[in-house]
């Protein structure tokens, strides 16, 4: 599970009220190898939050993380650092700001470990669509678990050996394996123009494979079944419409969804009407209705 190597990695963690989110976690990936020299703090401008941030600040002011350095990220909306969220405009200044440091580690060249633990849910959510636009397949996200650590408890900077915690990894569904294209979002300033961007290549993709599978696995005669079937059609209008027997639009239905099940990757069974309509008709939408 281990991709330590010897490049230079960052930490950029969620933070609210509980400050040791992001003690603990570092001092776990510091532990265990991974070679992380600077640390990024998300975090809001709510009283709380802003004391958490006074208490992991001080951490690093003395000896007890020798060459880790710390940058503070408030999450900055047109006109001030946002308290909480409670707007879209909130939410816009939170993906901006985590969008704009992942992206930054990104362009430097350096892994990214995303703790998500820290503050309010939505800053992991949010911090979920960042890594999905952004991350390569070294980078990581961490959740912390831990057991007996409540809310309004000691708040522990550092583990005692009978302190109960695991740092588990989060698997990202990434949008794109493509370097070249990580590297075009990572241009982008405005992650809502990266996530148009990734929507719109997404959808040109998924419209390239489906002309692919319609023109290339399917015979003439399934293709004209499957595109009225797509159109709601039912096997006896079908059968009338192109002049054949019921018997032979169900066969060659049968057919097409064995070749469909088998280009999804389907394990034990091939799909029914309901996946091919949902997988198919988009393109026979977008063909007007045109039977290759």
């Amino acid at each position: 599970m281990k991709r330590h190597g010897t490049h230079s990695q960052v930490l950029v963690a969620t933070l609210g009220s509980e400050p040791q989110v992001v003690t603990i976690v570092l001092d776990r990936l510091l532990a265990a190898g991974h070679s992380i020299d600077h640390v990024i703090v998300v975090y809001t401008a709510a009283d709380v939050v802003q004391a958490a941030m006074a208490r992991v600040a001080a951490e690093f002011d003395g000896a007890v993380y020798p060459g880790v350095a710390l940058r503070t990220a408030p999450v900055t909306g047109p006109d001030s650092v946002v308290t909480d969220f409670r707007t879209q405009d909130d939410m816009a200044a939170l993906l901006a700001t985590l969008y704009r440091e992942v992206r930054d580690v990104k362009r430097s060249g350096r892994v990214v470990h995303l703790c998500i633990s820290g503050g309010r849910k939505v800053m992991g959510i949010a911090a979920m669509v960042v890594a999905q636009l952004l991350f390569g397949p070294d980078d990581w996200v961490w959740h912390l678990m831990s057991e007996g650590w409540l809310p309004g408890s000691e708040k522990r900077l550092h583990l005692r050996p009978e302190d109960q915690t695991w740092l588990v990894p989060v698997p990202v569904l990434r949008w794109t394996d493509s370097a070249a294209m990580l590297a075009a979002l990572g241009d982008l300033d405005d992650p809502s123009e990266a996530i148009r961007r990734q929507e719109t290549l997404a959808r040109s993709e998924a419209m390239r494979r489906r002309r692919e599978f319609v023109e290339r696995w399917l015979s003439k005669a399934e293709r004209e079944v499957v595109a009225l079937a797509c159109v709601g059609l039912d096997n006896a209008a079908i059968a009338k419409k192109l002049g054949k027997s019921e018997q032979t639009v169900a066969n060659q239905l049968t057919k097409a969804y064995g070749k469909l099940g088998e280009w999804l990757g389907f394990p034990d069974r091939a799909p029914d009407r309901s996946v091919l309509i949902a997988e198919l008709a988009p393109y026979f939408a977008l063909k007007g209705g045109e039977r290759k």
